[in-house]
């Protein structure tokens, strides 16, 4: 009895499950239900393929190394970056005295970097040796104005002494205005001061000395015999000084000269007697 209801029951399910599977084949006949069978397929193979042939290819050539461009010249750097499908650009300009002016001393991404085709890189100029600003040095000396200069690695130029208004010995123009850029070891010149062109010593009297006298007085005073004019005279020694210019209480400058008028020797009698008559 068991045995005869088993086999009711597996007579049963095949009946069902063919009825299942017949009626899964009539489903399956159906010309949508293919048309949509068929399109998830191709979808499938599309994103087996995509995910393991076509995106890898494509990733991997996107992909390119960074070429370093460091000492080379900028426009030779944004020639080969631009040959590497890369955009350079010249993002600042560093003073930097080991490496001439104009070269690339910087780049950004470094060199040897993995980046995308079309990554922007960015380039660092070199401006050459550094430059500093020239200070103010009027109304030193010269010697606080060579120290000013020294500390920045410049140099004191040329010193051209004038009389002017400004006490002497002052610095009252300089050749750059202040700020101006300058290379290290530049050379700033100067305009000095040597006080009033009125002068500060008083010329000494001179007039009947001799000339070797006047030569000694007006050295004691810092100034020197000028041009020396002869005149004969016939009362007086020879070389006594009859004149002076400037006069005695002039005010002139240290070194400044005084010209004189020295007697000389008489002429003879036949000589004067003519003038006489």
């Amino acid at each position: 009895m068991v045995f005869i209801l088993c086999a009711k029951s597996v007579l049963l399910f095949k009946k069902r499950s063919f009825d299942i599977f017949d009626m899964m084949k009539k489903f399956l006949h159906k010309p949508v239900i293919k048309k949509t069978l068929i399109g998830i397929g191709i979808f499938i193979v599309f994103v087996i393929l995509m995910d393991n042939i076509i995106l890898p290819w494509y990733v991997s050539s996107s992909n390119r190394q960074v070429p370093s461009v460091v000492g080379l010249k900028a426009d030779d750097a944004i020639g080969v970056l631009k040959d590497a499908n890369l955009e350079p650009i010249v993002s600042d300009t560093t003073y930097d005295e080991k490496f001439p002016k104009g070269t690339i001393i910087y780049q950004r991404p470094v060199p040897n970097e993995t980046v995308k085709k079309g990554r922007r890189v960015y380039l660092f100029v070199s401006g050459g040796e550094p430059l500093v600003p020239v200070p103010s040095i009027t109304g030193k000396t010269i010697s606080d104005a060579r120290n000013t200069l020294e500390r920045l690695g410049l140099n004191l130029g040329k010193i051209d002494s004038i009389a002017s208004e400004y006490p002497a010995n002052m610095i009252f123009g300089q050749q750059y205005t202040p700020g101006t850029p300058l290379k290290k070891g530049d050379y700033v010149g100067v305009r000095l001061s040597i006080g009033s062109s009125m002068g500060n010593i008083a010329v000494p009297n001179v007039i009947g000395k001799s000339l070797a006298e006047a030569e000694k007085i007006l050295a004691d005073s810092s100034l020197k015999v000028g041009k020396i004019n002869y005149q004969p005279s016939y009362s007086l020694m020879p070389n006594t000084i009859l004149d002076q210019y400037p006069s005695q209480g002039n005010k002139v400058n240290a070194g400044d000269a005084v010209d004189l008028f020295v007697t000389k020797p008489a002429d003879s009698k036949e000589e004067r007697s003519n003038k006489e008559n």
